[in-house]
């Protein structure tokens, strides 16, 4: 099983852990803190790190993520371990629990806001700064099968929200991007290797006799290699392959169940729709 914790953070557990929804794909939710209004012309001293420590394990425990990052020295320090919701979106009754969707749904609060100054130094976005100790929380993410890609392309000052994306896909998203919520950070992120900015075409769809008992071609690997990307690779125990396995189909199956769908239209066989979407 993956580290609950991430490596090297500052421990600070908060009491009220409470489950995820594992019928989605796994994600992480990016937030700045924005603790203070600055500009261009204004910019403000970054506000410390133990400061917003004390306020997410105290007043604003309410609201706290899994992580608080300093993208400028690489400190972290984690309030609730991975298996457990976190609390820093708006999680309206109704819909999708948006501070539990997935197997894990990784919340990071980027300690930043807009023109704030470091050593002298101002910084408009995350993307500007250092960024130090990124892919240790990447490396992380991706142990609990968080896929690199934005499902809703790479994060901007604007809001950009889809509930079908939200709870299809797997992967990287921003507070602007999660549905039932206002706000439109974290705005432009790092660059990562691996990360996709938006979603690629869908290759065509073999038919149903690709896949199958007895089956072994290049469709049913690109299937199986398309599933772990998007976070639905559980039962693979070595990965995917060209041979048609049960695997294959119990991993079929997840994503089909988290389209919602049931009957016949989740028994684990790619049709036309599934491969659609999930190449979509």
């Amino acid at each position: 099983m993956p580290d609950l914790w991430l490596p090297g953070a500052e421990r600070h557990p908060l009491s009220d852990t409470a489950p995820t929804d594992n019928r989605y794909a796994p994600r992480v939710i990016w937030h700045i803190t924005w603790d203070k209004n600055a500009t261009q012309a204004k910019p403000a001293d970054l506000i410390p790190f133990d400061q917003l420590v004390s306020y997410f394990t105290g007043s604003g425990s309410s609201v706290a993520p899994h992580l608080l990052w300093d993208p400028f020295s690489g400190r972290t320090a984690q309030f609730y371990p991975a298996d457990s919701r976190s609390k820093s979106v708006v999680d309206a009754p109704g819909g999708t629990r948006t501070n539990r969707t997935g197997r894990v749904c990784l919340q990071v609060e980027t300690l930043f806001f807009p023109y704030c100054r470091v050593g002298g130094r101002t910084f408009a976005t995350v993307r500007d700064t250092p960024a130090k100790g990124l892919d240790k929380i990447l490396s992380w993410a991706r142990s609990w099968g968080v896929p690199d890609d934005w499902p809703m392309g790479t994060p901007t000052w604007s809001a950009n929200r889809d509930e079908h994306t939200w709870e299809t896909r797997g992967g990287h998203y921003g507070h602007g991007q999660t549905p039932e919520n206002q706000h439109t950070d974290p705005g432009p992120m790092p660059k990562w290797p691996g990360a996709t900015p938006t979603p690629k075409p869908a290759p065509p769809f073999p038919g149903r006799s690709a896949f199958g008992p007895g089956k072994s071609n290049a469709s049913i690997l690109l299937l199986g290699q398309q599933l772990v990307r998007r976070g639905f690779g559980k039962h693979y125990r070595v990965g995917p392959s060209r041979d048609w396995g049960e695997a294959d189909r119990l991993n079929t199956r997840d994503f089909q169940l988290a389209q919602h769908w049931s009957g016949s239209d989740a028994d684990g066989y790619p049709g036309p729709q599934t491969w659609a979407r999930l190449f979509g």
